[in-house]
């Protein structure tokens, strides 16, 4: 059996393929005539010519079935289209390099690349010399798979070869797969290839890579090429070329380029789509300026466009994020009233805006009304409801609805056991923490510093030390090495407990162990010597801290005040203290007041 011949069994067509004779009852009178083929707008349509087709004698020229084949292609049916190719092959139909093509494309676009390098192979033993468009489906289908080093490698072969001359398709695709992987600097030296090869970049070119410097926020780059294809190439830019520019502008905070640049955009009569409107209101929300954003979707609205489910999500987000759940709501009311139908992503926002404003009865309301609508929670929904009950220290409610997550088939993610272990220990029940802990055995709880952290964390605050420390000691056993918040939580349980000499070694390690001591690492020790009255490295860390630009929190500073007023520290430390006082202390009164 030849390679083509055996692809039919890996393609197998799922559909009502009619193997009789034409339908008389069929109101289309086919022809093979490309006319006729290009009014045909039906797979099944599609599929009752080729059937015909395939049982007059002798049968149509290849170049009729291959219009065929490209046909059903375009309409994405590219399972049936390599059905009907492997049945040309069966026929005896003397496949062309446009036929073949057509069958590597489908291959390609369903993931199945390494079955369109097999067609090719049957090219070389039917004598077929593959061209520049065989080649160019098994570069797309490469990056669409994200194998770019693959790719590279192919077109690299086929330049140094001359298996055949690249074209700004190849060109482009091979572009495209570049700046996938954030790979610019070699995405513009291909651009610079293209032009000694005397090979014309397109706009596609050129929004390829502007789009993907804007993605990496190179936007001075990004307007260099920009101005290069309309001045130097004589390109004019296009909706996309602007909406890119817009988004990367918006991403570094540069509104007022960014208007200008939409302006711009209108005095050219191109008109901004869902997408240029889309990349604004998401970086207005993104950078807290929801007014703004709002404003943008009311002047969508306006234009006669209609905001898209992905515009209002991120305006409800921002409102969310901002704690104004009520304008939040009514965002959510009005686009559901618009048309765009809500999804679980736009359910998720409004859960997490309430459930960090430990509003859980709304919450579970909305939990309600979006499975009342048919949508499925996903692992997010759970990990969100999860932490608003207990954050409200509803831990049973929590209980279940973890349960009920695994009834659902949702699989809990390592995101989703810190959230309940942190949760466990939040509300005091370290023990039920420990145990779940345990049941997971060996799994990847067992080496995620965060979660060892927590339970650290949590047995510390709970009167339970000695399993804190149990656990802190262990950690060289389970190959893990503390991070700076392990160290924080173990300085910070030892001054707890009284035990400042061992805080103090702990503290010294963390420099020996390449994990220099933050911030709050010093706060929280400085707390704990003026807690316990050991006043002996106070000045040593104060200064230390001064030295690498480190600050005072509030609750810090209050103590060090109390202490001072009480007689307990010299007062000349307050020239000191006065340097790591950070700016936004400096005016209130009850903390910077000293004399």
């Amino acid at each position: 059996m030849n390679l083509t011949n055996s692809l039919l069994f890996k393609f197998k067509f799922r559909g009502n393929f009619i193997t009789t004779p034409f339908l008389l009852h069929s109101n289309l009178n086919f022809s093979t005539n490309r006319s006729m083929v290009d009014k045909i707008t039906k797979l099944n349509d599609a599929l009752n010519l080729f059937d015909e087709m395939s049982q007059r004698r002798p049968l149509p020229s290849v170049v009729k079935f291959t219009q065929l084949l490209h046909l059903v292609t375009k309409m994405k049916h590219f399972s049936s289209s390599l059905h009907l190719f492997n049945q040309m092959c069966s026929l005896g139909v003397p496949v062309n390099e446009y036929s073949v093509s057509i069958a590597i494309k489908c291959c390609c676009q369903l993931n199945r690349t390494s079955d369109g390098f097999a067609v090719l192979g049957s090219c070389f033993r039917r004598a077929i010399p593959p061209n520049v468009y065989i080649y160019s489906a098994l570069l797309d289908g490469l990056v669409l798979e994200d194998k770019i080093l693959e790719a590279e490698m192919l077109f690299k072969k086929l330049v140094k070869q001359k298996l055949c001359e690249p074209n700004v398709v190849m060109y482009n695709t091979m572009i495209k797969g570049l700046c996938k992987f954030g790979n610019n600097v070699t995405a513009v030296a291909l651009l610079r290839l293209m032009e000694q090869k005397n090979c014309k970049p397109d706009i596609f070119t050129y929004n390829t890579i502007i789009d993907s410097l804007c993605k990496d926020k190179l936007i001075e780059d990004a307007f260099k090429l920009f101005k290069e294809m309309v001045f130097e190439k004589g390109i004019l830019p296009d909706v996309i070329t602007y909406t890119s520019l817009i988004c990367g502008l918006c991403k570094l905070g540069r509104w007022d380029e960014a208007s200008k640049l939409l302006k711009q955009m209108e005095d050219e009569n191109i008109s901004p789509d869902v997408q240029t409107f889309t990349a604004l209101v998401d970086a207005f929300c993104k950078e807290g300026k929801v007014e703004e954003a709002e404003a943008v979707i009311n002047n969508m609205i306006e234009r006669g466009e209609v905001p898209n489910i992905v515009t209002y999500s991120s305006l409800i987000d921002g409102y969310c994020l901002r704690g104004e759940m009520i304008k939040a709501r009514e965002i959510f009311d009005s686009m559901t009233l618009r048309g765009p139908v809500p999804n679980v992503v736009t359910y998720n926002s409004l859960l997490n805006g309430y459930c960090k404003n430990r509003n859980i009865e709304e919450a579970m309301q909305m939990f309600r009304e979006m499975t009342g609508q048919g949508l499925k929670p996903n692992v997010v929904t759970y990990n969100t409801m999860l932490q608003g009950f207990f954050q409200v220290g509803h831990c049973v409610a929590a209980r279940k609805l973890f349960d009920e997550m695994h009834a659902k088939g949702q699989i809990p993610d390592q995101n989703t056991y810190r959230i309940v272990l942190e949760g466990l220990c939040n509300n005091r029940q370290v023990e039920e923490a420990l145990s779940l802990f345990q049941l997971m055995g060996d799994s990847k709880l067992n080496s995620d510093i965060v979660v060892y952290t927590i339970l650290i964390d949590g047995a510390g605050k709970c009167g339970k030390f000695h399993i804190a420390r149990n656990l802190f000691h262990g950690l060289s056993v389970k190959g893990l090495k503390p991070n700076v918040r392990t160290y924080n939580v173990m300085i910070g349980g030892f001054c707890r407990e009284g035990l400042l000499g061992e805080a103090k070694l702990l503290y010294l390690k963390m420099e020996e162990s390449g994990c220099p001591p933050n911030n709050v690492t010093y706060c929280v020790f400085l707390q704990g010597c003026l807690k316990n009255k050991h006043y002996d490295d106070v000045e040593m860390l104060l200064q230390e801290m001064d030295c690498r630009g480190y600050s005072l929190d509030a609750s810090t500073l209050s103590l060090f005040i109390d202490h001072i007023a009480a007689g307990l520290l010299d007062r000349s430390m307050l020239k000191l203290l006065g340097k790591l006082v950070p700016k936004e202390l400096m005016d209130d009164p009850s903390l910077c007041d000293w004399d």
